[in-house]
């Protein structure tokens, strides 16, 4: 049986593959896809067959697909273009056969109003449209997403936020592969739609908190009004679309739409999922 890992390159793909191997899988079985086969040499010498797949380039999808068992469709990662680039996987995927396809989502993608929700509700659509088995994994925020404010963090001792006292159940990257290869490897999850995400959340003050511990400096909360923040991302240099996006995310997380804590996560994998100062001094290392 061999399994299809797209995004192979990027982070979530990758402790994929490694988490694959971890639990036995054969690398000579596991087909790693990227845009760039140079940055998977690594895989590729330990065995991992790695090939050429681009998203965008509907043949090179279809080669790869082609001869495996099962698929994980590792989510691309350009809002807007996602919808398209994830259809040719799943149109190839159900052309070649594949005997399961399993996705990495959003949090409560088809009822959500999270920024990003609408394609990945398009994609569920889709795999449900295509009749592929199929299993959904809706994966919370990564802890590894707050780098950048970690970094922000180092610099200014400043946290800066409009998500009022909304909660994030983040868990480690690792986490979530992990829990993709479960579901890959293990019999039981065709037709689950799993929720995935954190132990216990936390809000941007105990994220500050976590910061200073893991900094080793004072870090301080800035909570600003979505306004305020919009208007200090566009005076820090981003462009009106991404400033728009950051507090737009933010003013759904005080919404509630990344608080849930389901243990779906912790159960599937085994074992409590990472908290959140160990995870960020995982990433930070």
């Amino acid at each position: 049986m061999t399994i299809l890992v797209t995004g192979a390159s990027g982070h979530l793909g990758r402790l994929a593959v490694e988490a694959l191997i971890a639990r036995g899988f054969a690398p000579a079985d596991i087909r790693a896809g990227a845009r760039d086969t140079s940055r998977i040499a690594d895989l590729a010498a330990r065995g991992v067959e790695a090939v050429p797949l681009d998203y965008d380039a509907p043949a090179s999808v279809e080669a790869a697909v082609r001869g495996v068992e099962q698929v994980l469709l590792v989510s691309a990662s350009e809002p807007g273009k996602r919808v398209p680039q994830h259809l040719a996987v799943i149109d190839a995927a159900k052309a070649a056969g594949v005997a399961q396809l399993v996705y990495t989502s959003a949090p409560r993608a088809t009822e959500s109003e999270l920024v990003v929700a609408p394609d990945h509700k398009a994609t569920e659509e889709a795999i449900a449209a295509s009749g592929i088995p199929a299993t959904i994994l809706r994966n919370n925020w990564y802890t590894e997403n707050y780098l950048g404010t970690a970094a922000q963090a180092r610099e200014t001792g400043v946290v800066a936020s409009s998500a009022g006292d909304g909660r994030v159940a983040s868990a480690s990257r690792r986490d979530y592969a992990e829990a993709a290869a479960v579901v890959l490897t293990t019999p039981g999850h065709l037709g689950e739609v799993y929720e995935l995400g954190g132990d216990t959340s936390w809000d941007f003050a105990e994220l500050a908190a976590a910061l200073a511990e893991v900094l080793g400096r004072e870090v301080a909360l800035a909570p600003l009004s979505t306004e305020a923040h919009r208007a200090a991302l566009r005076d820090a240099g981003l462009d009106e679309a991404t400033a728009s996006f950051v507090t737009t995310l933010d003013a759904d997380i005080r919404d509630g739409a990344l608080a849930e804590v389901t243990g779906q996560l912790s159960r599937l994998i085994g074992r409590p999922t990472t908290p959140l100062r160990e995870g960020l001094r995982e990433a930070l290392a």
